[in-house]
């Protein structure tokens, strides 16, 4: 049981004497007198009794004395610190007056919206009422709160004051930089325009070509100024600056106003591009595009430098142009004498009146022709190079070259060829080996040569799309066969490999063709996928792979194999023997 006392006599809860206990049945009880506003009159001797309701143990009781030396708290403003203009980056001071004995602890908290102050909490607490901010940022512009603690253990009513902060800032503008190409005699027009500022209707702009000044004023209602040039002379060119300026500082826009041309651009579909009618050396057709001729002067020339790889000296000439280049027009020029089979590095630089432009660079490699003529490629995969082939290195596994006299058939037996094609022991063939660690579908893919479609002109087009007959012959033999899949990729579709033929299961053990024709529109490689099956027998092998220019000739059957490829044409001659072969039957 809790009683309170002032002075001796009973006090009972009020508005002001707020009395307050827990639960006399939860242990442990606790009492609490709350006085709110403390004014004279409540000066005294306040006593807490706390007894047992069955008597038991002595009454206990706790005097508090409330003197006159104790005084309310107050809150005031210094005068001139509210509102408080600051800039961005400085620091500042908030401060409150805070009188009071004892003196109370000042809560500080952003009074206009639910954010969190400068150190990231929502409240900061102060001894002295000052609120220190290093580095402020325009962010923090807003109101603040100073309010009194709870201290003591006096409970008094708060008190609080408001302090508002204002932070300038520079300009912010757009655009920050940007390049102008440019040629001579021609008009352009510069534009800087004002983001944010603050404050924001005291705003200077001065217009500069390096150091000289060329305008200035003062913006109206506008958010943006502008430079014009009528016509560009030699003495234009260079960095036009538009500084925009308050009370805070500057915001800027540069202009890069240049005559250089662009950097042109290699065109890397050449048909028969490299070509070698010497033993030792051979030639390389250099074609290219210009990027925007017409943004400046008038190409005169092209610096040409060329070095051999691992080299460091330049070899330079000049390529001249006649006529006005236009854009998309393909030029060229042959390199002639490089030595087999030395790779160079090729950089080409655009000249105008205003001088040189950007450069652009590239790497010439030398490769083996598979057929000069281009006529017909066969690999039958004897040779370590492997007629260029290559694997695909983001696949789980790779294609292995291998012969029959020394491939290990005791750990998987009943899968693989026994021989090549041809049926030589010695001859090579390429396959997937099945066994492990390879997993259920797991995939190897060999990709051969980039070929070229003979173009219909410069720009890589194709009078009508050729056809190609793709062929090679497969071994599939295991009862753990899975798939064989062929696919056309062309450099007009990156990312779509378009299927054109696939095989699943065991098909026995002998080699068999199959023959599939391709329509490609530009540069393109045949994709040869193998997908391992569900266990150790499911070797998948190929052989006397062949791409010929036409359709294919007497294609061999193909009852359990898909052709995604488009249905071959039938000849005139065809029709005609088969209604000769008619007439004759009819005769008869």
């Amino acid at each position: 049981m809790f009683s309170w006392l002032k002075n001796g006599r009973p006090l009972r809860s009020s508005e002001r004497m707020v009395i307050t206990q827990t639960d006399p049945d939860v242990a442990p009880g606790t009492t609490n007198l709350d006085i709110i506003d403390l004014k004279f009159t409540d000066f005294g001797t306040y006593t807490c009794v706390a007894s047992l309701k069955n008597g038991g143990i002595p009454e206990i009781s706790i005097d508090v004395n409330i003197s006159s030396t104790t005084v309310p708290p107050n809150l005031t403003v210094p005068r001139g610190k509210s509102p408080l203009v600051t800039q961005e980056g400085d620091t500042v001071e908030l401060q409150c007056l805070v009188s009071g004995k004892p003196k109370p602890i000042i809560i500080w908290s952003r009074a206009d919206k639910e954010a969190p102050m400068p150190d990231g909490n929502m409240q900061t607490e102060s001894y002295d009422g000052v609120l220190r901010i290093v580095n402020v940022s325009r962010e923090m512009t807003g109101t603040y709160r100073c309010q009194t603690s709870q201290y003591n253990g006096f409970n008094v009513k708060p008190r609080e004051a408001i302090v508002e902060l204002i932070v300038q800032y520079p300009p912010a503008v757009e655009p920050v930089y940007t390049e102008i190409r440019q040629g001579l005699g021609r008009p352009f027009s510069l534009s800087c325009r004002v983001l944010r500022a603050h404050p924001s209707r005291v705003l200077k702009y001065e217009w500069k070509l390096g150091t000289r000044l060329l305008t200035m004023g003062q913006f109206d209602t506008r958010d943006e100024t502008e430079y014009h040039v009528r016509a560009l002379n030699r003495e234009g060119y260079g960095a036009y600056t538009c500084d925009i300026t308050n009370e805070a500082g500057a915001g800027r826009c540069t202009f890069l106003v240049t005559g250089k041309a662009f950097a042109p651009e290699f065109f890397y579909d050449t048909y028969s591009a490299l070509w070698q009618n010497k033993p030792r050396v051979y030639g390389f057709k250099l074609q290219w595009t210009q990027m925007n001729p017409n943004a400046v002067d008038r190409i005169m020339a092209y610096r040409l430098g060329i070095k051999q790889m691992g080299h460091q000296r330049w070899w330079e000439q000049e390529i001249p142009t006649e006529d006005n280049i236009q854009k998309g027009e393909l030029l060229s020029y042959n390199l002639t004498e490089l030595i087999k089979p030395e790779a160079y590095q090729v950089r080409l630089t655009p000249i105008t009146r205003f001088g040189e432009g950007d450069s652009t660079e590239r790497i010439i490699r030398y490769s083996a022709p598979v057929n000069p003529h281009w006529s017909k490629f066969h690999c039958g995969f004897e040779e370590d190079t492997i007629c260029m082939f290559t694997q695909d290195k983001t696949e789980e596994f790779d294609w292995t070259r291998h012969s029959a006299a020394t491939r290990d058939t005791k750990y998987t037996p009943n899968t693989g060829p026994s021989s090549d094609r041809s049926g030589s022991k010695q001859g090579f063939y390429m396959y997937i080996e099945t066994s492990r660690p390879r997993l259920e579908g797991d995939k190897a893919r060999l990709l051969t040569p980039s070929f070229n479609v003979a173009p219909k002109n410069p720009y890589g087009n194709v009078a009508s799309n050729p056809t190609y007959c793709f062929s090679f012959y497969y071994h599939m033999y295991g009862k753990h066969i899975g798939t064989l899949n062929v696919y056309l990729r062309q450099k007009s579709q990156t990312g779509q490999d378009t299927s054109v033929w696939t095989l699943s299961g065991n098909q026995g053990d002998r080699w068999r063709q199959a023959r599939v024709n391709i329509n490609p529109t530009s540069s393109f490689q045949i994709v040869m996928e193998g997908i391992r099956g569900s266990g150790i027998e499911g070797d998948i092998a190929v052989d006397d792979v062949t791409i010929e220019e036409g359709e294919c000739r007497d294609p061999p059957p193909s009852s359990n194999i898909r052709s995604l490829a488009s249905p071959t044409e039938v000849h005139i001659w065809q029709l005609a023997l088969t209604l000769l072969l008619v007439l004759v039957g009819l005769r008869r």
